[in-house]
């Protein structure tokens, strides 16, 4: 994976980009809308565009159009109140909000991985019939208990630690699945000792390493690229096959994963968190397993929010603007 690259400081203003910046926007715009909707429609019925055709223009469809064209009219009249901003500073104040949300993401598993398994471990050895009633320590075995009242609150604090934290923390991932794979070894064969908690953590760890780190790992160029022709072209050259190769490959591959994930409340997605849905271990694993359908759904969010900025990136090159952030490859 490359390094951080070079990146030049990015002027706030340059040449009207209406078009290009009023679709990305509007992308953004259309995933806040397709996600709010998501949520209406599992939680109050709400029906999903798809749905309209069938149902008629009743009080939720209403609700439906309204939420897709109050999100893209606030893209417009961003676009519209701000005509001279630029193409890159577009780009990278989209990128940092990413950047954001993955730290986050980071945090949280990080977090509620540590307490879920602390959680397992207790309720394995029947550690919190000593602290509680058995009626309250029984709570500590529903998911329907562990996740919204001790998971969600983690997430919460896990969102709020990202704000003040610099890095996206991959690294630290990494080490903490190392280290928890070597607790495996050391548990099993020196004190014979294992559970189901201590492989469900390795598995949900790696699982957000390899999602998370993905939209951060397409703004350093590191995903593998089958390059015939590309490193011959020029900037204005690259910047369009990259511009193309971003809707119509990177995009539209999110958009694919978004539509199929969240497709009504019976999808890969939904249906895992509306249930709070356990691995086959019981009380004996961690309760995570909902959260790791929800992986599949973050990963294209971020992928999607990326594609945005990397599309803007893309057309500035195009547009041979000045600012274009040059990439170097870190030998191994």
């Amino acid at each position: 994976m490359s390094d951080l690259g070079n990146s030049p400081n990015v002027e706030k203003h340059g040449t009207p980009a209406i078009l290009p910046r009023l679709f990305g926007w509007g992308s953004l715009a259309v995933l806040a809308g397709f996600l709010i909707n998501n949520i209406l429609n599992i939680g109050y019925g709400t029906p999903r565009v798809t749905e309209i055709p069938t149902v008629g223009m009743s009080g939720g469809a209403l609700i439906t159009v309204g939420i897709y064209v109050v999100g893209l009219v606030i893209a417009l009249a961003y676009v519209r109140s701000t005509p001279n901003q630029s193409l890159r500073w577009d780009a990278q104040t989209i990128h940092n909000f990413n950047c954001y949300l993955v730290r986050a993401l980071f945090w949280s598993v990080f977090i509620v991985g540590i307490a879920d398994a602390a959680l397992s471990f207790l309720r394995v050895e029947e550690v919190l019939n000593l602290w509680f009633t058995v009626e309250f320590a029984r709570e500590f075995g529903r998911a329907a208990f562990v996740a919204p009242y001790i998971h969600m609150p983690l997430i919460v604090v896990a969102f709020t630690l990202a704000r003040f934290t610099p890095t996206l923390g991959f690294h630290w991932l990494a080490a903490l699945i190392a280290a928890a794979e070597l607790g495996i070894v050391l548990s099993r064969f020196i004190f014979s000792y294992e559970q189901a908690f201590m492989g469900d953590l390795v598995r949900y760890w790696y699982a957000a390493l390899f999602l998370f780190a993905s939209a951060y790992t397409l703004y350093d160029e590191g995903h593998v690229r089958v390059d015939i022709v590309f490193a011959g072209l020029n900037s204005r050259a690259k910047g369009k096959v990259n511009a193309i190769g971003t809707v119509f490959l990177g995009m539209s591959t999110a958009w694919v994963i978004l539509i199929v994930g969240f497709s009504g409340p019976t999808s890969m997605i939904n249906a895992p968190v509306r249930t709070f849905e356990v691995s086959q271990s019981g009380s004996a694993g961690m309760y995570i397993k909902y959260q790791m359908a929800v992986f599949i759904g973050l990963f294209a969010i971020t992928m999607l929010i990326q594609f945005v900025s990397y599309f803007l990136s893309a057309i500035a090159d195009k547009r041979d603007e000045p600012g274009r952030r040059e990439i170097t490859a870190v030998s191994h």
